[in-house]
């Protein structure tokens, strides 16, 4: 059984064709600038690859380019579009609506259009994906949708309401949603295996999903009890562009200092701060680490602020959940960026955490990264959210 998953941004349509029988990926790419001019890159499980410029107005034009790439030319993987036995899409905000995958309706695809308002650069582009994929394939064709919001749908109102009126979440449903939520799915569903507790019954896990957007989740038996962002992604602690939780007054502040409307001001905190905004030199973490090395103190500055952030976080959730049985790191800095491991797990040494500096050096796989003796375990869990798109996908799609 082969599943198309499809990642639609604002101007992106990331995709994989994933065999499921083995759980390999068959191909991947990705068609960026869409409504500009348009490109493609596509590459195969054998190596065959391709990249070429090609005019995409809209993601219609996209997918189109994704089914040619798929079943043409020299880096073909496919004869026949009913090779794909289904299609799942990564969808950012599902709202209180959604808390687990489901197969697209037209309710569901209006219900996803309704809540752009809470992720106005991602949900419409994502029913354009949906749409898209249904000119393509036709509608005999099923189609799923994953909520990066779902798995944090068991937070209890302590935890996702927010201290303003309530007649707010009333009228509009503003609380905390946190995000990152299939990411954070996949690497702790696969941190209870290594635990033996696979049900998560009696478990207390702090997973951080560290990438240029950071997120972490505080999990007690397996589920949800808190999450860093909040209604939208730029909540939390500092990341490669975003300003993380600051005090309010700040931006009405700025706002008037500056003479910005909420749009510009939004820009701000979301693509000008940050990583970027501190250091004045990068959001790639590691143009960041280089630039320390380099003597940069701003650089530095930058570092020590996200750390102690994310310290911070840790330790209060290690309060609400009364205890830490296993922390883990993920995504493209979690799994690469030894030193920033090391800083964090060593401020846990007061809870008895000891690191094996010979196993964190371990980048992008799977590890355990604590020693024998160590009163908590660290991994190390490469994400995967696709695969676990894929495999939602195949489980509706045969009635599981």
């Amino acid at each position: 059984m082969n599943i198309l998953v499809i990642n639609a941004g604002s101007s992106s349509l990331k995709y994989q064709l994933i065999n499921m029988n083995g759980e390999n990926v068959i191909a991947k790419g990705n068609c960026e600038r869409i409504g500009i001019d348009g490109k493609i890159s596509h590459k195969t499980h054998d190596g065959r690859a391709f990249s070429k410029e090609v005019e995409m107005p809209d993601h219609t034009a996209a997918f189109q380019q994704v089914t040619k790439a798929l079943l043409t030319g020299k880096a073909k993987v496919i004869d026949d579009l009913s090779e794909v036995a289904a299609i799942g899409h990564r969808i950012v905000q599902g709202g209180y609506k959604y808390d687990r995958s489901v197969l697209v309706t037209q309710q569901v695809i209006d219900d996803i259009y309704d809540l752009a308002a809470l992720a106005p650069l991602h949900n419409k582009a994502h029913v354009q994906g949906i749409n898209a994929a249904i000119e393509a394939f036709g509608k005999d064709v099923p189609q799923v949708v994953v909520f990066d919001t779902a798995f944090h749908q068991t937070m209890p109102p302590k935890a996702y309401m927010f201290g303003i009126p309530y007649e707010y979440y009333e009228k509009y449903k503003i609380r905390r949603y946190g995000f990152h939520g299939t990411s954070h799915r996949y690497v702790t569903a696969r941190c209870l295996e290594l635990l033996g507790k696979p049900d998560g019954k009696d478990t207390r896990i702090v997973s951080c999903h560290l990438g240029n957007g950071s997120s972490i989740a505080a999990l007690k038996d397996g589920k949800v009890i808190d999450t860093t962002m909040g209604l939208t992604p730029l909540d939390g602690f500092i990341m490669g562009t975003r300003s993380g939780g600051i005090d309010p007054s700040v931006v009405s502040f700025i706002m008037d200092k500056e003479g910005f409307n909420p749009k510009e001001m939004d820009y701000i905190l979301n693509k000008k701060s940050g990583m970027l905004g501190i250091s004045g030199v990068s959001s790639d973490d590691r143009d960041i680490a280089q630039a320390i090395e380099d003597g940069n103190q701003r650089a530095r500055l930058a570092w020590d602020m996200r750390t102690y952030e994310i310290i911070k976080y840790i330790g209060g959730y290690i309060a609400a959940l009364g205890g830490i049985d296993s922390i883990i790191f993920t995504a493209g800095i979690g799994e690469n960026q030894g030193i920033l491991r090391q800083e964090i797990l060593e401020s846990l040494g007061y809870r008895g955490v000891k690191v094996d500096m010979e196993k964190n050096t371990v980048r992008g796989q799977e590890a355990e990264i604590t020693t024998p003796d160590s009163t908590v375990l660290g991994f190390v869990i490469p994400t995967n959210e696709e695969l676990l798109i894929a495999r939602d996908t195949k489980d509706l799609i045969l009635g599981s």
